[in-house]
């Protein structure tokens, strides 16, 4: 297996995990939907080696430029699906477009800021509520599904549960849609009020008081995030945070997390720190897999 990196994610964290693992020899490829949480920032004037104020936007464009010269990839694209390659001996990310494999990963696609705050989102988690259509498909041969979501995460997920559900329902929590949904799979607009059940789930309630009987939720809110990545490879989180050790280290061998989405403080100095130390581990973990 070659020796490569795949980063998910552009910002400080990305990027800094990036230059430290190419400047180390591996072969990096950063998956970036767009300018982040960073470009947002009006000015910044507390980062070492500035003596001016620099927009959030300008400070992530350099990052980028810096990367680009040191030779690391980018590709842009929405992440739709994270998971083991075919051989098991390392991982896929797949998104629209677009397939990458590598032995090694860094989740560095920011904090999760999108979530459905609706009653029984966590009640059921694990009872009818997921987060990874591939993984829990199975579950729900012949049983009625429904995708909370508008978007292409939200149609990606809905695929992959088709072939095994019996009805497929995409409910959009008052967005209009942005991605063309297949006419086999029943598009509800309405906003949702709660998800419902004793044990399990057994339906969804919308604000307009309708019910609408299922058996499982599957969450693909706007676009997968760290934390949403992360549920599919069944990494443990401390809340709504990614769980790393005192090197970036999941649960899961040979992913690694760093940036807003591991908690503490949101900051462009706690990001920048964290990208290294994942890709310094990154690099030792490539190295000792790939060994002859």
């Amino acid at each position: 297996m070659e020796k490569k990196l795949i980063i998910i994610g552009a910002g400080p964290a990305g990027v800094s995990a990036a230059l430290y693992a190419r400047r180390a020899g591996l072969a990096v490829t950063i998956v970036t939907k767009g300018p982040g949480a960073l470009a947002k920032a009006e000015g910044i004037e507390n980062y070492y080696g500035f003596v001016e104020p620099i927009t959030g936007a300008e400070l992530e464009r350099r990052g980028i430029e810096g990367a680009k010269r040191l030779g690391v990839e980018f590709v842009t694209g929405e992440v739709l699906q994270i998971g083991f390659n075919d051989t098991f001996d390392g991982y896929k990310v797949e998104g629209a477009g677009f397939t990458l494999e590598a032995p090694s990963l860094v989740l560095a696609a920011g904090a999760s800021r999108k979530t459905l705050g609706v009653p029984g989102i966590a009640d059921f988690e694990g009872k009818g509520v997921s987060y990874c259509a591939v993984c829990d498909a199975f579950f729900y041969r012949q049983k009625r599904v429904a995708v909370i979501g508008a978007g292409a995460y939200a149609l990606h997920e809905a695929e992959a549960l088709a072939p095994h559900a019996s009805e497929v329902h995409i409910l959009t929590n008052g967005e209009t849609p942005t991605a063309t949904f297949p006419e086999s799979m029943i598009v509800h607009t309405e906003k949702v009020a709660a998800i419902v059940g004793d044990d399990r789930v057994t339906g969804v309630e919308f604000a307009d008081g309708t019910t609408l009987s299922i058996d499982g939720v599957f969450l693909a809110i706007g676009t997968a995030g760290s934390t949403a990545l992360a549920r599919k490879l069944g990494i443990l989180l401390d809340g709504a945070n990614v769980k790393v050790d005192e090197m970036m280290a999941t649960n899961v061998p040979g992913v690694f997390a760093a940036g807003d989405c591991t908690g503490g403080l949101l900051q462009v100095a706690k990001a920048v720190y964290e990208g290294a130390k994942a890709g310094l581990a990154a690099v030792k973990y490539v190295r000792e897999k790939t060994k002859a």
